[in-house]
C-alpha cells in the first residue's frame, strides 16, 4: 500500500474518491515543523541556519505520519504546488525516519480530479529545494524582522507591539493616504449640460459642454459659479445646430480568467468579502475538487480546460457566443509560472446551480464568479452600437454620447451594469430645442483611503507580496490595531499604527521602501530559480538591518507619548486617573498603578443625550482596544448601560427604551428583548 500526504483532511476526503484500496491518504494538518516561538531560532553568525521543531499541537499527529510510512510501500507527498506546499512537503520528509525517506516521491497538481492526479501519480519527481530555500528565506527574513525590530517598539512606543517586513509597507501605503487626505484642499469647479430635444419630440436628451472657441474646456476650468453664469449669459438665444454626428460599432472584450490578486479584489468589490474570507472560500472549493489552484499569478488555461469552455458555450448559449479560436492572455507578472493556470472551475458542467445543495451560500457566491468569469474570457465580445454628436451653439459646443448593445456575447454569461445614455437619431445640420441649460457646481475630492480591493491593486503593482501573501498582509496590519476600517469599510491608521510607521520611515526606512522590498521580492523568485543563494540574500539583507537596530537602540527618542493628567477621579481608588498609551492607542489609568490597576477607555466624544438607565450620566462615544467604537454612560462602571449602535433622541413606541441608529441607518430599540425596527 501507498501512503499519500496531504495537508488538510478535506483535500484527503476528495483525493479518497479518486484512489482505490491500493493508497491511505493522510493529513499533515499544515507545517509539521517550524522556528520556535520563545526564541529567534536563528543562528546569524553561521549562515542564518535555521532552528526547526516540531510544534506540540503537531506532534501526535507526527508519530502517526511516521508509523504510516514505515509500513508504506511508498511515500508520496502530495502537498500544494507552491513555495509553501514545496516546503511542507520538505519538512515531512524531514521528519521521517531514514527507512522512509528512501520511498519517497513528490507529486503536484493544480486541480484535485482523477485525470490530474492520475497525471501526477504517472510523473512523480524530487522535492525542488530552489523552491524550498525560497520559501525558507522569506520565512527568515520575516523572523528576522520581527524578532528583532518588535522589542525596539516596545522600548520606544509601547509594550506589545510587533513589525513584519512586508506588513510595514501595507502600513505606509495606508498612512501615506491618509497624510494625503489630510493634507487635500477641496477646488470648487463647475460643468454645464445642455437638456435637449428634436423639434416636435418629447424625448429630452444630455449634452455635455466640451469646447468654447474651439478649445477643450479643462474639467477644472469652470472655476465658479460667477463664471457658469456668464457662460448662460452667452447662451442666451442661441440656436443648437448639430455639427458633426458619428456612429460607429465598437467592441467590448472580456477580462481575463482571475488570478489570486483579481479574485480578492472583485470578491472585495461585488460581494464586500474581505481578502482573507475570500481566500479561506476559495480553498475550500479547491480542496474539494472544484476549482484548480487559487493562489496564481498566471492567466494560462490548459488545453482541456479552453474546449471544456467552447463546448459548454456552444451548447449552452449557442455556437455563435463560443470562440472558433480559443483567446490567450498575457500574464502581467514577470515572475508568474506558466505552468500555473489561472483560477477555473475543474468542470464548467458543474454549474452554480447544481451546487446549491453541496455548497453553503458564501461558497457558491465565490464559486459563481469564478465559473462566470472563466466562462465568459472564452466567449465572443460584446458588441454596441455606439453614437457620438457636437452641437454647436454660438462659440460653444456641446457633445452627446450614447451607446446600446447591438450582440451581448460574454455579458450573456458574465453580466456587468451598462449605462445605456439615450440620444436619438441625429443629422447634420439639423436645428435642436433647448429644454433647459443646468449648471452644476463640484469639488474636487480627495483619493479615498485604501479597502481590501485597492490596496491589493497597490501592492500588486509594487511588486510586493506574492499570491499566498495578500490576505495576511492585510488581516495582520489589522490584527495589531495598526488600522481600523471607517463606516466604509476604508482602512484608516490607528495613533498607535501611524506612530510605528513615523518611526519606521525615520530609522529603518528601507523596511518601509516600496522599490526595496519589490527588489526583496524578486530576489526571492531568483532563489526560486536557482540563480541567488538564500544565505547570502539574507546577509545582504540583515547586515545593514543589524546596523540600523543598533543606531535605534541608542538614537529613537520622543516617540512614547508622555502620560496626560485629567482632573477625572479612580472609581476604586479615589486617585487621579492619567491618559496613558499602549498598544491599542490611549486609556485611561490609575495614577495609583501598581497598587490600583483600574484602567478604562478613552471616550472619544460626547452625545448630547442624557443615559436613559441611570437618568444621570452622558451618552459617550468610545472605543474598544481593536478601535472598534460603542456607546455608553459617562458614569461607567457605576452604570453599565452601553451599546454598539449610535442612540438618538427618540423612544421606541412598543417598550419606551431609547431607540439606536447603525451605520447602516437601521433605527431599532435598545432594548434587546424588545423587537422593534424601522
Amino acid at each position: 500500500m501507498d501512503l499519500i500526504i496531504v495537508e488538510s483532511p478535506t483535500k484527503s476526503k476528495t483525493i479518497t474518491k479518486f484512489l482505490g484500496k491500493n493508497y491511505k491518504i493522510l493529513a499533515s494538518f499544515g507545517h509539521v515543523r517550524d522556528l520556535p516561538k520563545s526564541d529567534l531560532g536563528i543562528d546569524v553568525d553561521n549562515g542564518f541556519e535555521p532552528k526547526y521543531v516540531i510544534p506540540t499541537k503537531a506532534k501526535k499527529n507526527v508519530t502517526a505520519l511516521k508509523k504510516a510510512a514505515l509500513e508504506a510501500d511508498n511515500v508520496i507527498l502530495a502537498t500544494d504546488p507552491d513555495r509553501e506546499g514545496e516546503a511542507i512537503s520538505w519538512h515531512i520528509l524531514s521528519i521521517l525516519d531514514s527507512k522512509a525517506k528512501v520511498k519517497y516521491k513528490r507529486i503536484a497538481f493544480h486541480e484535485i480530479t482523477q485525470s490530474a492526479i492520475q497525471d501526477a501519480l504517472d510523473n512523480p519527481r524530487d522535492i525542488d529545494i530552489n523552491l524550498v530555500n525560497s520559501q525558507q528565506a522569506r520565512r527568515i527574513l520575516d523572523r528576522l524582522v520581527g524578532y528583532k525590530l518588535s522589542p525596539l517598539l516596545w522600548k520606544k512606543i509601547a509594550k506589545g507591539l510587533s513589525a513584519g517586513r512586508v506588513q510595514s509597507i501595507a502600513l505606509r501605503l495606508i498612512c501615506d493616504r491618509e497624510k494625503e487626505i489630510l493634507a487635500f484642499i477641496p477646488q470648487e469647479y463647475w460643468s454645464v449640460q445642455a437638456l435637449l430635444k428634436k423639434k416636435n419630440s418629447k424625448e429630452i436628451f444630455e449634452a455635455s459642454l466640451s469646447k468654447k472657441d474651439g478649445k477643450a474646456v479643462d474639467k477644472l476650468e469652470i472655476k465658479n459659479e460667477q463664471e457658469a453664469k456668464q457662460i448662460l449669459k452667452d447662451l442666451e438665444n442661441a440656436q443648437y445646430i448639430v455639427e458633426e454626428v458619428e456612429q460607429k460599432e465598437t467592441r467590448k472584450l472580456p477580462s481575463p480568467p482571475f488570478t489570486t490578486s483579481t479574485l480578492q479584489q472583485n470578491a472585495w468589490n461585488t460581494l464586500k468579502y474581505s481578502a482573507k474570507m475570500t481566500m479561506s472560500l476559495a480553498q475550500q472549493l479547491y480542496e474539494q475538487g472544484l476549482i484548480s489552484y487559487h493562489r496564481t499569478d498566471s492567466t494560462n488555461l490548459s488545453e482541456q480546460s479552453l474546449k471544456d469552455a467552447h463546448d459548454y458555450l456552444s451548447k449552452n448559449l449557442g455556437k455563435e457566443y463560443a470562440l472558433d479560436v480559443p483567446r490567450h492572455f498575457k500574464t502581467k507578472s514577470k515572475m508568474a509560472q506558466e505552468a500555473h493556470e489561472a483560477i477555473r472551475p475543474t468542470h464548467p458542467d458543474n454549474t452554480p446551480q447544481s451546487l446549491k445543495d453541496k455548497l453553503n451560500p458564501k461558497q457558491i457566491k465565490i464559486y459563481e464568479l469564478i465559473w462566470r468569469r472563466f466562462l465568459a474570457c472564452q466567449a465572443q465580445p460584446a458588441i454596441f452600437d455606439s453614437f457620438g454628436a457636437d452641437i454647436v451653439a454660438k462659440n460653444y459646443t456641446f457633445r452627446a454620447t450614447g451607446s446600446s448593445i447591438k450582440f451581448d456575447g460574454f455579458l450573456k454569461i458574465y453580466p456587468q451594469k451598462q449605462e445605456d445614455k439615450y440620444v436619438p437619431a441625429l443629422e447634420k445640420g439639423e436645428n435642436l430645442d433647448l429644454d433647459k441649460l443646468n449648471p452644476e457646481q463640484h469639488f474636487t475630492q480627495p483619493p479615498a483611503r485604501y479597502n481590501d480591493a485597492s490596496l491589493i491593486k497597490k501592492l500588486e503593482e509594487y511588486g510586493i507580496g506574492r499570491p499566498s501573501t495578500y490576505s495576511s498582509i492585510i488581516s495582520v496590519v489589522q490584527e495589531r490595531n495598526y488600522v481600523i476600517k471607517d463606516d466604509q469599510k476604508r482602512f484608516t491608521p490607528t495613533e498607535i499604527g501611524t506612530s510605528v510607521n513615523d518611526l519606521l520611515a525615520q530609522y529603518f526606512s528601507e523596511i518601509v521602501d516600496y522599490n526595496f522590498t519589490a527588489q526583496m521580492e524578486n530576489e526571492l523568485d531568483e532563489i526560486a530559480e536557482n540563480k541567488k543563494d538564500w544565505q547570502e540574500v539574507v546577509k545582504d539583507f540583515y547586515l545593514p538591518f543589524a546596523k540600523d537596530l543598533a543606531k535605534g537602540e541608542k538614537e529613537i527618542q520622543g516617540f512614547k507619548p508622555a502620560d496626560e493628567k485629567t482632573d477625572k477621579i479612580c472609581p476604586d481608588c479615589g486617585k487621579p486617573l492619567i491618559i496613558k498609551f499602549g498598544r491599542f492607542g490611549k486609556f485611561y489609568a490609575c495614577s495609583g498603578f501598581p497598587d490600583c490597576k483600574y484602567t478604562a477607555p478613552l471616550e472619544t466624544a460626547k452625545i448630547e443625550i442624557k443615559c436613559p438607565e441611570c437618568k444621570e450620566g452622558d451618552i459617550i462615544q468610545k472605543k474598544t482596544k481593536r478601535g472598534k467604537i460603542f456607546f455608553s454612560c459617562s458614569n461607567w462602571p457605576k452604570c453599565q448601560f452601553a451599546t454598539w449602535d449610535k442612540p438618538i433622541d427618540e423612544f421606541c413606541p412598543k417598550c419606551g427604551k431609547i431607540l439606536t441608529q447603525s451605520i447602516k441607518n437601521v433605527v431599532k430599540c435598545s432594548n434587546k428583548e424588545c423587537d422593534y425596527k424601522k
